[in-house]
């Protein structure tokens, strides 16, 4: 890695996507990476200090943006569930370093497109055509 220290910063513009049987991509953005425990707070009788323990861990939906191409392949996934067949995919983010080579991923399990977000068109505007797409999932680890 040319001009890079163990210690500096990686930059969040070297990134991949992969979902299972999904072939097309190029997402500008991902958001959505994010995990948080529930706080179950408790007291017992007298005790005057308020307890807190662990409760479910839920996960947040993750949001994919791309600039628009024609291809529907993430628009019928998107289909099948509003048509009441809900086909679950597992899938990673992965970041790569500076020579591409991989550095960290994130994968995530049993995902299921919950909402679809079409472009704004402005006779005016001279702006890409950007659509997301928001996943659900039940669960996200680190590998």
């Amino acid at each position: 890695m040319p001009n890079r220290r163990a210690h500096d910063y990686q930059t969040d513009h070297n990134w991949q996507l992969e979902i299972e049987g999904v072939t097309q991509g190029a997402f500008a953005e991902v958001s959505g990476l994010d995990s948080e425990t529930e706080i179950i707070e408790y007291q017992d009788g007298d005790d005057i200090i308020l307890r807190k323990r662990p409760g479910r861990t839920k996960y947040s939906n993750i949001t994919l943006k791309r600039g628009y191409i024609n291809n529907t392949e993430l628009w019928d996934w998107r289909k099948a569930v509003m048509d009441g067949k809900i086909e679950r995919k597992s899938g990673s983010v992965i970041l790569a370093g500076d020579d591409g080579s991989e550095m960290m991923r994130y994968n995530f399990f049993e995902a299921w497109p919950a909402k679809w977000k079409g472009f704004a068109l402005n006779g005016k505007g001279n702006t890409a055509l950007t659509e997301e797409i928001e996943m659900v999932i039940e669960r996200l680890e680190r590998g």
